[in-house]
């Protein structure tokens, strides 16, 4: 083994810096390996570390994809702990798996439709009420979606999409208040709640579109909902969305499996890095 934690990610970003702030503190040794650059070896090469944590899977060719999470499978067999597994990262990474894994575990998760064609996109837009977002299937912080409720509007998206040989993935609007909840999830348990409240004029409640973090005090209906959500994706550290409809009914819109933590610390004041470090090493 070359150590007893690796940061995988595919670049050296804020939360790669933090992890390494707090590495610091507890006297932790850490090395950051570039998704960009791993390799491998058949027979096996050295482990690259005794536990791999996954920060970020950068986007690439669908060969350049499949070995970075088959580079995972492949440790992972060997004994090398990682976080999240692979099998949770391509439910996570993938809308449809994460609604097809949700709707199994009888979880309250908006209506969805996925298809491939402009056609079919045009019967589940009306199927599901003329009002729906658009999401790219992978895809994260909010870039990408559509909220759309004009037909001949669904129309032209569709057709676009569909030209570029993209899955189409529709989901129910729910209507909401102008803001949802963050929920933290580490190994079964809560680390937290933060309220992302949307900017004004503004649907999309991710802080990356401009949204506000506050705290939130985590009840138990959100508590139970977000730990049934990480069960069922098979996620250790994950970050679930909650959302609250005008009825007062909570939905589980999606499942994070590579969370990002900085607005949550600073609304939270938990040391998330910290924590994760702890979790996975050991005091």
């Amino acid at each position: 083994m070359n150590g007893p934690l690796a940061i995988v990610s595919g670049s050296r970003g804020w939360h790669v810096r933090d992890l390494e702030r707090a590495a610091a503190n507890l006297g932790l040794d850490v090395q950051w390996i570039d998704f960009h650059t791993i390799s491998c070896g058949v027979p096996d090469l050295t482990p690259p570390a005794e536990r791999l944590l996954v920060r970020t899977l950068p986007g690439g060719s669908l060969e350049q994809i499949t070995f970075r999470l088959a580079w995972l499978h492949h440790w992972e067999r060997r004994g090398v702990r990682v976080c999240n597994t692979p099998a949770a990262l391509e439910v996570c990474v993938d809308k449809f798996a994460t609604s097809s894994r949700l709707a199994a575990a009888a979880l309250p998760t908006p209506r969805s439709r996925v298809c491939q064609t402009a056609r079919q996109a045009l019967d589940h837009f009306a199927a599901l009420g003329g009002d729906v977002v658009v999401k790219p299937l992978f895809g994260s912080e909010g870039r990408g979606l559509m909220h759309i409720t004009d037909a001949e509007w669904m129309w032209r998206t569709a057709t676009t999409l569909e030209q570029l040989r993209a899955v189409l993935y529709l989901q129910e609007f729910i209507r909401h208040p102008g803001w949802d909840v963050r929920v933290l999830v580490l190994d079964g348990v809560v680390l937290g709640g933060m309220r992302r409240v949307a900017r004004e004029a503004e649907w999309r409640t991710n802080v990356a579109q401009g949204a506000s973090g506050q705290p939130w005090q985590v009840g138990d209906t959100e508590r139970k909902l977000a730990l049934a959500a990480a069960a069922a994706v098979g996620g250790a550290f994950v970050g679930v969305d909650l959302l609250r409809d005008a009825q007062g009914h909570w939905w589980i819109l999606e499942v994070n499996g590579v969370p990002g933590w900085r607005a949550f610390a600073a609304a939270t004041g938990v040391d998330v890095a910290q924590t994760l470090l702890r979790h996975l090493v050991g005091p």
